[in-house]
């Protein structure tokens, strides 16, 4: 579909262009309906590209909503982003028991902190009994690990791998791939000191298995984690976390994938290491 074609732009029909005489001594050329529709279709895009381009470098004076454009501060200091702009401080080096950890004591560590440990929590991992320990022992503050761990133990009874179609130990069939991955989409420090954050998690996820006798396909959902951290020798750990459904966009129209088509690209495309 062409950007002519999208609801909401004007009709170019009605509209006649005279192009100006051919500048080889040719005849006036008077092109048809058909190549004046398609004249005023490029110039009227153009157009809208153009006005939406200077309205999204709109400064300060031509809009006061402070989160939807940039402000520069006093002589010599740098530009202060809109709230929901990446930080551009580089991802943590290190990790324990494969998770990244060892964040920055500041509300940019703590966010970074929550959506890598939201990654963790949301992961395939979770359903096997010894990772999901050693996953909860690295996240979670020594004051709630056992907390943390029973509940979580309880979430993945045996019952509940049963009914969406994997083993006892979290595998999927043979000949089929289990997807569960948790995509941190953004992230808010809704609260913030030195040794306390509550950091929400705005993230859309991946769940269920891809193979061609599956009853339960690979579908995705959207959804936003809430933790409450606490700052625990030298990093960040989870108390507590929590989860709602949403915010919820509309679904798009891309074609649904097959089954071998999503297992191929579980096993080929790693996840990352998220900052705030």
């Amino acid at each position: 579909m062409s950007l002519g074609d999208e609801p909401g732009y004007p009709e170019t029909g009605h509209t006649r262009t005279r192009l100006p005489d051919d500048p080889y001594g040719g005849a006036s050329r008077r092109g048809g309906r058909s190549s004046s529709r398609s004249l005023v279709t490029v110039v009227g895009v153009v157009v809208l590209l153009i006005a939406a381009i200077a309205f999204a470098n709109r400064g300060d004076g031509d809009n006061n909503d402070s989160s939807s454009a940039t402000t520069t501060g006093g002589s010599g200091s740098r530009p202060t982003t809109s709230p929901t702009s990446a930080t551009g401080t580089k991802p943590v080096e290190t990790k324990t028991n494969g998770i990244p950890s060892g964040f920055a004591h500041t509300q940019q560590g703590a966010e970074s902190a929550a959506a890598n440990y939201a990654t963790a929590l949301g992961s395939d991992a979770m359903f096997n009994t010894a990772r999901r320990h050693t996953i909860v022992q690295a996240v979670a503050d020594p004051s709630t690990v056992n907390k943390m761990q029973g509940g979580f133990d309880a979430d993945y009874s045996a019952g509940f791998l049963k009914n969406v179609g994997l083993s006892p130990d979290g595998t999927a069939p043979s000949g089929s791939t289990f997807v569960n991955r948790t995509l941190p989409v953004g992230s808010k420090a809704t609260s913030y000191s030195d040794n306390a954050a509550t950091v929400e998690v705005w993230c859309n996820g991946l769940f269920g298995i891809a193979g061609g006798t599956s009853t339960n396909p690979v579908t995705s959902n959207w959804f936003t984690v809430t933790m409450k951290l606490n700052w625990n020798g030298g990093d960040w750990k989870v108390l507590e976390s929590s989860q709602k459904t949403g915010p919820t966009p509309v679904t798009g129209d891309n074609p649904v994938s097959g089954a071998d088509e999503i297992s191929k690209a579980v096993r080929e495309f790693g996840g990352f290491t998220y900052a705030r």
